[in-house]
């Protein structure tokens, strides 16, 4: 228990840099309690006692605004930083060394059965307002982007962004052509070009019709 404590202020230490020292880390930081207390009640959840392990887990949420269910299965190291609005599902997974900001979700999205949530390998990053919902795994070492929507697969090493995500590097390599938002297609005006070569066909049609009519 105790190494377990001690790698979850280390996570906080190491990459945050407002935290200044263990004692802060433990009197103030809700991400730490929120996992301190998630550790006793998923042991509750293994063992089949659900209602007090659903208690502290919701006593967690009122305390932190952090709410992981009990059966979730959280890793060392984890750094939930800042944290209010983080929601993490049932049957969710968080490797080693993760990190996950504000407003992150690892959810569902109510058509599966039995694995319902998001698996992150390790060393995994979640900016801020990201969602990430369905029974797939995020690779090692990947990140995603702030406020972005994740359906699908993620591979290790991998920058995802955009809604719905998209991956755009791997491993520091480019892998797609960002948005060009100054030349994107306009729809409207393309199909204003397709009509208007449609009507010179059908005048030159016309055209040579009335020559043949006249001859």
């Amino acid at each position: 228990m105790l190494n377990h404590i001690k790698a979850e202020i280390d996570a906080v230490r190491d990459r945050d840099p407002a935290a200044r020292s263990a004692i802060e880390v433990i009197l103030l930081y809700p991400g730490f309690h929120a996992i301190m207390l998630h550790r006793p009640a998923h042991w509750l959840y293994k063992q089949k006692m659900f209602f007090p392990a659903r208690f502290l887990s919701q006593f967690g949420r009122f305390l932190t605004g952090i709410e992981i269910h009990p059966g979730a299965k959280i890793g060392r190291g984890v750094l939930i930083d800042h944290g209010s609005g983080v929601v993490i599902g049932e049957t969710a997974i968080v490797g080693d060394n993760c990190t996950l900001y504000q407003g992150v979700t690892l959810g569902g999205t109510g058509k599966d059965k039995g694995k319902r949530h998001p698996t992150l390998g390790k060393n995994v990053t979640v900016g801020s307002g990201a969602k990430i919902l369905g029974p797939f795994k995020i690779g090692d070492d990947a990140k995603i982007a702030s406020n972005a929507v994740v359906l699908k697969p993620v591979p290790p090493g991998a920058t995802s962004v955009g809604v719905p995500a998209r991956v755009v590097r791997i491993n520091g390599e480019k892998v797609s052509k960002p948005l060009d938002h100054i030349h994107i297609p306009d729809p409207v005006a393309n199909e204003l070009s397709e009509l208007s070569r449609e009507v010179r066909e059908l005048r030159l049609r016309v055209a040579t019709l009335e020559n043949d009519d006249a001859q």
